[in-house]
């Protein structure tokens, strides 16, 4: 098996999950509507404690935390980042029952009633405290180091067929014992890079936290998420994360690709594009759009299983509106077909925000995703009878995503090119028609679907009645007819 030493040079980085979020819409004394995403404390928690996450090819995994902030004892109300970092409680590392606390909250399973300690001290560390009990599938070890002021915790998950005995003593001589010894030493390592990385990570928000007291402004959750989403990069080799005001894109793609400044340079020009062309009435000025891209399918595939997302092992990307983050991975046609994927997702991810995480229509939310790959696009990719399309553009117009992705392959492809030749038939031909009926038809939906929170009843008050979806019908296939 591998030694701990060799597992963290061949192990490749697993991302931190960012926190799952909860969405309320919350009125302010202006009158304006703004999306307020609330979380679970302990997801807030974890995300802050965990320092990175390393898993090799036979599916062993390496957690390390660091145990800097009291956990939560029990399950409480949903807050914001803005009031939990408020409320944060530093851990007194003297206090054994607060640094019990947090280790239970990250444990693979309870722990035993007394921890255990190695036979022997280890070098370098003011105390090591085994937490696994009898069970024999993952080392959960606490350790203190000399000149620390925080407990670390490594979780060390086996595969199958190891040795346990074997790994601990691996555990102590290649992980705890060098712990100190590589800093010390300046050894190009992961562990150093991760204790470098996280001092300066640390300097630079202590620094930021400075000013803001200084200015008795607290951070906001724009600034709180963009922090959330680079710690959960920061201690990898191969992660960088790019910021910009509205957004932050995390890869870990060749640096020689130079394709991360297109890919920032193309998200602020999208972003302006999706509020022109399908404007919201929230304030959003505190949202910010994260966007994680992975270097190859099998990373991307590893991410999904990871975050236990079934049935879009197909797909090339996906919006998460629960934990907030677009996840795409670089494909073996290059740069180009990835900005085509990002124009489409991003655009789900626009419209999640602009509707306060109500999921909007197929015709609307697929149809503009699609219009977005690429602007100037005519050709349907499907064989076409338009008067039997006329027919069914209204039930299309009116189903769920069930009904949107049920049938064949070739149909569903059918129902995406419908929902895109809508969106091309409000961009480029409604505007034509006489008196412009149909001018309202996206501003009318979106903000029907912030009040009904029914994506049904948003279509049809978008249009106001059957007389206004009849005429928008027969305009559609008119324009379609003279393409």
């Amino acid at each position: 098996m591998f030694v701990l030493a060799a597992f963290l040079w061949f192990a490749e980085p697993a991302p931190l999950d960012m926190p799952r979020a909860e969405s309320y819409l919350v009125t302010g004394t202006n009158g304006t509507q703004r999306l307020e995403d609330r979380f679970d404390e302990l997801d807030l928690w974890t995300s802050r404690a965990v320092l990175g996450r390393w898993k090799d090819e036979s599916g062993r995994m390496l957690t390390l935390a660091r145990l800097d902030a009291t956990a939560p004892l029990f399950p409480g109300p949903t807050m914001t980042r803005g009031k939990f970092h408020r409320n944060i409680e530093p851990l007194d590392p003297k206090k054994d029952d607060l640094r019990d606390t947090a280790i239970s909250r990250l444990s693979p399973f309870d722990l035993p009633e007394e921890p255990s300690k190695p036979r022997q001290g280890v070098r370098g560390m003011k105390e090591v405290l085994y937490y696994q009990g009898t069970n024999e599938t993952s080392i959960v070890c606490a350790f203190l180091p000399e000149k620390a002021l925080s407990w670390y915790l490594a979780v060390w998950d086996l595969a199958l067929g190891d040795d346990f005995a074997f790994a601990k003593e691996q555990f102590e001589d290649d992980f705890l014992a060098e712990w100190d010894e590589r800093v010390k030493e300046g050894v190009r390592s992961e562990l150093e890079t991760l204790d470098g990385r996280q001092k300066r990570t640390e300097a630079a928000a202590n620094a930021r936290a400075e000013r803001s007291a200084k200015r008795r402004v607290q951070p906001s959750e724009r600034e709180l998420l963009r922090a959330d989403a680079e710690h959960s990069v920061t201690n990898f080799l191969t992660w960088h994360a790019t910021s910009a005001p509205e957004f932050v894109v995390l890869d870990d793609l060749p640096r020689e690709l130079a394709f991360v400044t297109t890919l920032t340079n193309e998200f602020a020009t999208m972003r302006r594009r999706y509020a022109e062309t399908v404007p919201t009435s929230l304030d959003v000025s505190n949202v910010l759009a994260v966007a994680r891209i992975f270097k190859d399918r099998s990373e991307y595939l590893g991410a999904l299983e990871d975050n236990e997302i079934a049935g879009m092992e197909w797909s090339a990307a996906y919006w998460s509106p629960r934990r907030r983050e677009l996840v795409a991975y670089l494909p073996q046609e290059g740069a180009k077909e990835l900005l085509k994927t990002i124009r489409h997702e991003a655009f789900h991810q626009y419209l999640s925000y602009a509707c306060s995480m109500m999921s909007a229509s197929p015709w609307f939310n697929e149809g503009y995703a699609q219009y977005f790959e690429d602007e100037e696009a005519t050709d349907w990719e499907v064989e076409v009878d338009l008067d039997q399309l006329a027919e069914m553009l209204q039930p299309v117009m009116m189903m769920d995503y069930k009904q949107f992705y049920d049938g064949s392959s070739a149909e569903r492809q059918l129902k995406y090119r419908m929902a895109w030749s809508i969106a091309y038939f409000l961009e480029k031909g409604a505007p034509k028609v006489r008196f412009q009926p149909f001018k309202d038809v996206k501003r009318r939906y979106v903000d029907a679907l912030i009040r009904t929170q029914d994506m049904r009843l948003a279509t049809a008050e978008a249009f106001g009645g059957r007389e206004l979806l009849d005429k928008f019908t027969s305009e559609w296939l008119r324009f379609w007819k003279k393409m």
